[in-house]
């Protein structure tokens, strides 16, 4: 199997998801073009020897719909021949995506690709597309549905996670963002937005919350109480009847925020970065995704790294760093209790709960994230991986070179 290497990643920053957020008046199209451009010019790259572009979107409607990576390769000047595909595995849409972008590669049917992802959430909001999912009465009586926050309450409740407990893993999330931009950790990656006089709309990552605390975070509500009380508490309840009622702890404040973005990396083979002359930064030591029980929908991590680890023949203290995407803080407590896993080695730069969760570009992000990370700590391997709706996980394994 022919190796794949990572030999670049670039992101936005991302805006508050809202109409005042700094990245609304900017098209899903013109997030993922400028990522295009700048992946483009940071490496003097002859575009035609781009094979494919993939990108998750898991929002694919309206002006995120009809393929937007194809619209995107064409709206950044990209040479015609190069094709692009849009793909949507929920929350992991921008790693998987990548790791689609990386397997054409692994099996020798493409010598140079770009994964990332993109979401608009200011523009395209969450759950525009619809659904069978959660809509039929069939799939979702059938399925025990439930919204992700009663599932992030669930897990909770069913493991044991007070609301300290999330609030106080949300206050680090925090200050390891605001330990990030002090050290200027993102500075390699981030790439600011422009609008159409090539002014900066955007250069950081607007959704932090630098001043929180327990007290502050103390004192909001609980964000699903409520749907809880109109009857998805005793859906869940009858899926985990072991579990005696939900204790609803998740918050805006340890939640993942809304937010607009787009991110990408360039992946290749061996022969193809010699000739172009790119210095690979990492190779895909492997990836994988799995299903999990979608009524708890988020404990997917948990699976899947273990099945990513077996693939590799890896064991857990053979990653340095792990980098899972902070959807809801009990889904990383719970990551952390299943695998016994070290917190000074999870998310160190500070992760969703503090930047915010591009749905489609988050994957992409979180794995150009870690990457920085093995570099700037001198370490060898990382890990990568989402909770995904439906009771789903993806992870992908990375190793410097």
């Amino acid at each position: 199997m022919t190796e794949c290497f990572i030999y670049d990643h670039v992101r936005t920053p991302r805006g508050r998801g809202k109409k005042d957020g700094s990245l609304h008046e900017v098209s899903p199209l013109n997030l993922a073009s400028q990522v295009l451009e700048a992946m483009r010019d940071r490496n003097d790259l002859d575009t035609a020897r781009v094979d494919d572009v993939v990108l998750g979107c898991v929002s694919p409607v309206g002006e995120q719909g009809s393929d937007i990576a194809r619209t995107a390769v064409l709206q950044a000047g990209y040479d015609q021949s190069v094709s692009g595909v849009q793909i949507n595995r929920f929350c992991a849409s921008g790693l998987e995506a990548t790791n689609m972008a990386a397997a054409q590669v692994m099996s020798g049917q493409s010598d140079l690709t770009i994964g990332g992802g993109v979401e608009s959430m200011s523009r395209v909001p969450m759950a525009s597309d619809g659904g069978a999912w959660p809509v039929d009465p069939q799939s979702a009586f059938d399925n025990y549905f439930v919204p992700q926050g009663i599932s992030a309450d669930l897990i909770a409740t069913k493991y044991g996670f007070s609301r300290d407990d999330v609030d106080a893993y949300a206050v680090e999330s925090q200050k390891r963002t605001a330990d990030s931009y002090k050290n200027k950790a993102f500075e390699k990656s981030i790439v600011p937005v422009k609008d159409t006089l090539g002014i900066t709309l955007l250069d950081h990552d607007e959704h932090r919350r630098e001043d929180a605390t327990m007290q502050s975070l103390g004192s909001l509500n609980a964000s699903f109480a409520g749907i809880g009380e109109f009857g998805f508490d005793g859906v869940a309840n009858m899926r985990y009847p072991e579990v005696d009622g939900i204790t609803h702890v998740h918050t805006p404040g340890n939640s993942s925020g809304i937010v607009d973005g787009a991110a990408g990396l360039l992946l290749g083979n061996a022969d193809v970065g010699k000739e172009l002359g790119l210095k690979p930064r990492a190779r895909i030591k492997g990836f994988t995704s799995t299903g999990s029980e979608p009524c708890i929908m988020l404990t997917g991590p948990e699976f899947v790294a273990q099945k990513a680890l077996d693939r590799t023949g890896m064991h857990k203290d053979d990653i340095d760093l792990w980098e899972l995407n902070e959807a809801f803080a009990a889904v990383v407590l719970r990551f952390m209790q299943a695998h016994d896993i070290d917190h000074a080695k999870m998310n160190v730069a500070g992760g969703a709960i503090a930047m915010g969760h591009p749905l489609g570009a988050t994957g992409a992000m979180i794995l150009g994230t870690v990457l920085d990370e093995l570099e700037r700590r001198d370490l060898n391997t990382a890990m990568a991986l989402l909770c995904i709706g439906a009771g789903m996980g993806t992870a992908t394994i990375i190793e410097r070179v």
